[in-house]
């Protein structure tokens, strides 16, 4: 029997607690031996930074902060008569995605091992499906999405600013679970356009004059998996358009879509820039 808690908690004497509730969902190998488990979630932070009373909490700047988690397990049922066994490895990352400053985050990478027994006295036996035989074809669909919402420099207290995004894509169904993804992103990020302005006043060496574009455009492709209503993309971007260095050219999403009928969709996406996060990004979004 296994019994899967909603809530990891970890302790650390300037950290404090992370009490988290995942939603995940579970992808089977191997007969369902194998499995692999993304979740996504949503975490309260005990004791988060405090300029006076926790100076040193450098990796969590606010209470609520969101958390992904991915596991690999291996399990082996009835190795010696009801008795199995299952172990495995897991990345737990916390953030906050920059809306609140200081956000450095933090990473754990834990192991599991477990005992199984097995209440049933018969081995179940493993039922595989046959697969459709009729080829799912779909022409090429454009969507139109619209996303915002608030986050801050790594500079700490210097603002909270809502930043809009207006995105253009094209997708490709490739099958049932599968679609292939390119379009073009606008950035209009107002936390950045006061950090071109700090920088200016508190480096003069730099030479800058706080007037630089803080707009930026990129380009991307994507990969979407469709898992009933709900689909988890991944998208890797280049910025066409950069007028002012920050955190480099090359931007990361991962994103959780829900379908609202055949054409209406709404998104929360994690935006990073290799393991920096920018921004959690709400949308809606339609695709014709």
């Amino acid at each position: 029997m296994e019994f899967p808690l909603p809530i990891k908690i970890s302790k650390n004497d300037i950290l404090g607690n992370n009490y988290t509730l995942y939603a995940h969902y579970n992808f089977y190998f191997l007969k369902r031996n194998l499995m692999l488990r993304i979740g996504q979630g949503l975490a309260f932070k005990t004791n988060p930074y405090d300029k006076i009373n926790n100076h040193k909490n450098i990796a969590f700047g606010s209470k609520f902060m969101s958390s992904t988690y991915i596991m690999l397990n291996y399990k082996k049922e009835r190795i010696i008569d009801r008795f199995g066994l299952q172990a495995g490895l897991s990345l737990i990352h916390y953030s906050n995605a920059n809306v609140k400053a200081p956000n450095t985050s933090i990473n754990s990478i834990t192991v599991n091992v477990g005992v199984i027994y097995n209440l049933d006295e018969n081995e179940p036996e493993f039922v595989k499906t046959e697969s459709a035989k009729e080829k799912f074809t779909q022409s090429i669909k454009y969507n139109f999405v619209f996303r915002s919402g608030i986050n801050e420099s790594d500079v700490i207290d210097s603002g909270q600013f809502p930043f809009y995004i207006f995105s253009v894509y094209a997708d490709k169904r490739l099958n049932h679970k599968s679609a292939l993804q390119f379009g073009t992103d606008v950035f209009f990020s107002n936390f950045l356009k006061e950090y071109i302005k700090y920088n200016a006043v508190a480096f003069p060496k730099r030479n800058e004059d706080g007037k630089a574009d803080y707009k930026r455009v990129g380009i991307f492709v994507g990969h979407e998996l469709f898992i009933n209503k709900i689909s988890l993309v991944t998208q890797v971007g280049y910025y066409v358009y950069y007028p002012y260095d920050f955190e480099g050219r090359t931007y990361f999403r991962i994103r959780l879509k829900r379908y609202f009928g055949d054409k209406w969709f709404g998104a929360l996406t994690l935006k990073a820039h290799g393991a920096a996060a920018e921004a959690v990004e709400l949308g809606i979004g339609i695709r014709l």
